[in-house]
């Protein structure tokens, strides 16, 4: 089993691609920043690339918006099937990075595969994450600073 088929998200694997349904669903469920984002002009861009049925745009689109970080290094066509990676470290070796990679024979859907595997990978977003502090009061001795003279 691919780890792909672990992803929350639903991607379909038919050959036809990809649907807005399915763009639909996997925003609601990947996205961090788009919520955010609605009245920008990029989001209102990926608005009209999803209305456009755009699959391919729109996803990269949607790579620009909710992962700035992260770009496409590689995009294969091989025996039948797209080959998508994406990384953060694009001027770094192939042997080198740290890619996330995908595949599928619908360009679109091979995309939003390796932007789900990026977005897992990344974890969560600063915007929505809580920082906590574990305080550990074995690990000082509190002293007086104080000076009175």
């Amino acid at each position: 089993m691919s780890r792909l088929s672990l992803l929350p998200v639903t991607i379909p694997h038919a050959a036809s691609g990809i649907d807005a349904a399915a763009f639909t669903d996997i925003c609601l469920t990947s996205c961090k920043r788009l919520p955010a984002m609605r009245r920008t002009l990029e989001a209102r861009h990926l608005d009209r690339l999803v209305a456009a049925g755009a699959w391919t745009d729109a996803a990269l689109a949607l790579i620009a918006i909710e992962l700035p970080d992260w770009q496409l290094r590689r995009l294969i066509f091989d025996e039948g099937e797209w080959h998508c990676a994406l990384s953060t470290e694009r001027s770094m070796p192939d042997w080198l990075d740290d890619a996330v990679e995908a595949h599928h024979a619908d360009l679109a859907t091979a995309i939003l595969h390796a932007f789900c595997s990026a977005v897992d990978r990344t974890g969560p977003s600063h915007l929505t994450a809580v920082p906590t502090a574990v305080a550990s009061h074995g690990d000082f001795t509190p002293v007086s600073c104080e000076n009175y003279c």
